[in-house]
């Protein structure tokens, strides 16, 4: 039995214009089951109902339909419990400019009933985890992205939970500052937490999470570990570089030609990605193609399928350019 699991999960909104009331399912029915140490990614673009779905499971908002337990306890029923065993970090952050980062945690640690005493060794234990030491005693607003950033993981972490939910965990910070995240993220696993975190970076997908599950539309499309649905998808992407100015057309031109297993698209950059079965007999066509049409390469890559080939499959479109 998985440490997360859901079954039919739902939630609605309804909007309001002058005319009429729309109801807009954001969550259509999710059903999950995350091991326990894992790293589960939640892959997905903006509005596709990630952030809805961890909102539910961190007892935030009330699912309209559907059932969950985490670390044993009912998502509808055994709330309380639900909250002993997670912790949150939302995607905004949770530090106040003028508090530092000593009292931000030991106030954490005692809004979850730890004595005060235990609140301060915690504190000193998650600073010196996080590389915060040195930055302790000044106010949270001195801080980098990156450091404010890591206040928030070890705010979420201070009463030692089963399972961490981290929402975006790396959005806006700068790639030093990434990369250093990932590696915070890596540590929580093999202090023997689950992390749950929702993304709409690839590589951060990719690079970090044991199995991951693609939500559009308030549905899972897939799920299974980056590298078997990588293989799912068969042969190569070829994307070429043809300029702004020619891209759609190069895009009509290669369109259905028998070299192609897949959708072609354009890309920023004035490139054209197509999907095909072999890249080292499609480059000769491509090329020829092209220049039968009086469009010139600039550049042609050839790579084995990326999650984002994944997504582009199970969705019909790319999801870096959702």
């Amino acid at each position: 039995m998985g440490i997360i699991q859901t079954t039919g999960l739902k939630k609605s909104y309804e909007t309001r214009s002058k005319r009429k009331t729309t109801t807009v399912e954001a969550v259509r029915g999710v059903d999950l089951d995350v091991a326990e140490g894992e790293i589960f990614g939640f892959l997905g673009p903006n509005g596709a109902g990630k952030t809805s779905t961890l909102r539910m499971l961190s007892t935030l908002i009330p699912p309209d339909a559907g059932n969950a337990t985490i670390a044993g306890a009912d998502l509808r029923t055994e709330q309380a419990r639900v909250r002993e065993a997670i912790g949150y970090i939302a995607q905004g952050g949770s530090t106040y400019d003028d508090a530092t980062a000593r009292e931000e945690l030991i106030l954490q640690a005692r809004m979850h009933g730890i004595s005060k005493a235990d609140a301060q060794r915690r504190t000193t234990v998650a600073l010196e985890a996080f590389q915060l030491t040195e930055y302790a005693d000044r106010p949270c607003k001195t801080y980098s992205g990156g450091q404010r950033r890591r206040v928030d993981i070890a705010l979420g972490i201070i009463h030692d939970p089963k399972v961490v939910f981290l929402d975006e965990p790396t959005s806006g910070l700068d790639p030093q500052s990434r990369a250093h995240m990932w590696d915070e993220v890596r540590r929580l696993r093999t202090e023997g937490m689950t992390v749950f975190l929702t993304t709409h970076y690839l590589e951060e997908a990719d690079a970090l999470c044991d199995r991951i599950a693609i939500i559009d539309g308030g549905t899972i499309v897939a799920e299974g570990t980056p590298e078997a649905l990588k293989r799912e998808i068969s042969g190569d992407v070829v994307t070429v570089g043809v300029g702004e100015e020619f891209a759609e057309k190069a895009c009509e031109i290669l369109t259905g030609r028998a070299f192609l297993t897949g959708a072609v698209e354009t890309r920023d950059g004035g490139r054209v990605r197509l999907a095909v079965e072999a890249g080292e007999t499609a480059v000769p066509l491509v090329m020829r193609t092209l220049e039968e049409a009086g469009i010139a390469t600039s550049t042609i890559e050839v790579h084995r399928p990326t999650l984002d080939d994944v997504f582009l499959t199970k969705t019909g479109r790319s999801l870096r350019e959702s």
